[in-house]
């Protein structure tokens, strides 16, 4: 999924292209060459701008080798500007900027041209850190020792730089042109990049080596690109509340609107943000797994072979079902799951328990060793030629999933005094977010009973306020305001979210004034 085009704000990306026709020095005028330079940048409101000593000699010398006509690259760091880049005179640049959603599964790769907002291409590839830990815990254990901490850091970059480079081929650019890079990522991710010590992340009280990480440049850290470009990565607001939920706040723009909002990511993890332009409530919880497919028997990501949507005939009991890439189904993805579970619950093949049940003249559900299933799909009808099921256990899995998401939202929404009907807006991002039918979701009780109206599908919210980022460098100072507003609320060790687990375990929950648009059989 490519992130959306920045809309409205003037253009302000964070590297910058000037052409500039210097007055040569004379008797009247013995400034320096590379003073010279600054002056005519600094009239232009490009200030505080500094030079690094490693590279004032060479930026001297490029602009009397040019006879003092030149186009210069700057940079934005946040609290001032650097030259990225010196080029003749007669040439016309166009940068590129590189946002990426540092994912722990899977890394979003978009590159941007920073001069008219659009995105020439978007790839993506699965993390390579997966060879040293599936789950973040595992990584975690990994990287106590110092050693261990650099093999992460190299492998990841080792990965992107790769992707870099073949995408920049495949456009006919080179690694020159790559001037900006914005980061978004979870917290740990974000630590693994940089090579920070995550050790505390993960025992009380759950403390970032850095929440708010200094602009740098690629040649700091090693990316593939231009080596003084700037490269930013978004800070994190909690040890569990990261840099791609930030740049998701800027997204949607819930940080501007006087609107109470609500953003669910839903990731490895599950990410919540409540709030408006006044105030920002953020927590975050392993609620993800199952409800983006895994974790279940036959689940697996939103990719081709994914079931990723369902419907059941509730006289007859049979599926019908959307596989993507129109090919045989090998398994199914967390929309999928959704809508199966909804339609098993409204054609009376679920209790409110979770149980399978087998009505009159059902001939889909069946008894295995692992217990009663559900038949989606027969074998002459999968990848593999074995029936694709649903058992009993995948169903309590999924339950524990939707109970975790339910009982975050409604702990943030408790925790500021008000009730779900005063949300405006409620967007649902991260891959999980771009096929999920709210509709289903309600009827399950995975997410608040709300008119289907306030319900938006945001899809990569961290890619998209990372590209927002490079073609709209005003945003920092929205970011940081936003980072400064978010009260960040513990989960592990908060009573109240075990109590709302534990009422969010039955369909769609143990009240149901909560739901009162959904029919329970």
């Amino acid at each position: 999924m490519q992130p959306s085009q920045s809309q409205g704000p003037p253009h302000a990306p964070l590297v910058e292209v000037l052409q500039l026709e210097l007055a040569p020095p004379s008797l009247a005028d013995n400034t320096a060459d590379l003073d010279r330079l600054l002056r005519a940048l600094r009239r232009q409101g490009f200030e505080p701008i500094h030079v690094r000593l490693a590279d004032a000699d060479v930026f001297a010398a490029r602009v009397r080798g040019e006879n003092f006509h030149v186009t210069v690259l700057v940079g934005f760091f946040g609290s001032h500007w650097e030259i990225v880049d010196i080029l003749p005179g007669s040439s016309s640049p166009t940068p590129l900027g590189l946002a990426i959603d540092l994912g722990s599964s899977t890394i979003g790769l978009f590159f941007i041209d920073l001069a008219d907002r659009k995105t020439l291409a978007g790839t993506s590839i699965p993390n390579p850190q997966a060879e040293y830990g599936e789950d973040i815990l595992s990584r975690l254990l990994f990287a106590r020792a110092r050693g261990n901490r650099k093999i992460l850091q190299r492998i990841v970059i080792g990965g992107i730089n790769r992707a870099i480079r073949e995408t920049l081929e495949s456009l006919g650019r080179s690694l020159s042109d790559l001037c900006a890079v914005a980061v978004a990522g979870n917290t740990v991710m974000s630590h693994f990049l940089l090579g920070l010590d995550p050790a505390n992340l993960f025992k009380e009280p759950y403390i970032p080596a850095v929440n708010h990480f200094p602009t740098f440049r690629g040649k700091d850290s090693t990316l593939a690109m231009h080596p003084r470009g700037p490269v930013y990565v978004f800070p994190n607001a909690g040890s569990y509340l990261g840099g791609d939920l930030i740049a998701g706040v800027l997204a949607c723009g819930m940080h501007r609107t006087e609107e109470i909002s609500l953003l669910a990511d839903v990731g490895t993890n599950a990410e919540v943000v409540l709030g408006n332009r006044e105030w920002l409530v953020a927590c975050a919880g392993a609620a993800g797994p199952a409800l983006e497919g895994g974790a279940l028997e036959r689940g697996m990501p939103a990719a081709p072979g994914a079931i990723d949507r369902v419907r059941i005939d509730p006289a007859t009991f049979e599926p019908d079902f959307h596989v993507l890439g129109d090919v045989k189904p090998s398994g199914i993805c967390g929309s999928g799951v959704i809508d199966l579970i909804a339609e098993m619950f409204r054609a009376r093949l679920l209790t409110r328990q979770g149980k399978l049940s087998s009505p009159p003249g059902c001939r889909r559900v069946v008894h295995t060793e692992d217990g009663p299933a559900y038949v989606l799909a027969d074998p002459d009808r999968t990848a593999d030629g074995k029936a694709l099921l649903i058992t009993e256990t995948d169903v309590e899995v999924f339950l524990k999933s939707k109970a975790a998401m339910y009982a975050m939202l409604n702990v943030a929404v408790k925790k500021v005094g008000i009730r779900f009907d005063d949300v405006r807006h409620f967007y649902v991002a991260g891959a999980f977010g771009e096929s999920i039918d709210p509709a289903m979701a309600v009827r399950i009780g995975m997410i608040p009973d709300l008119p289907m109206e306030t319900f938006h599908r945001m899809g990569n919210t961290a890619a998209a306020g990372a590209a927002m980022l490079l073609v709209d460098r005003e945003l920092l100072n929205d970011m940081e305001k936003a980072c400064g507003r978010i009260t960040y609320v513990e989960l592990n060790v908060n009573a109240e979210f075990m109590d709302e687990f534990r009422s969010a375990l039955f369909l769609p929950h143990t009240s149901r004034r909560l739901f009162p648009s959904v029919d329970v059989p």
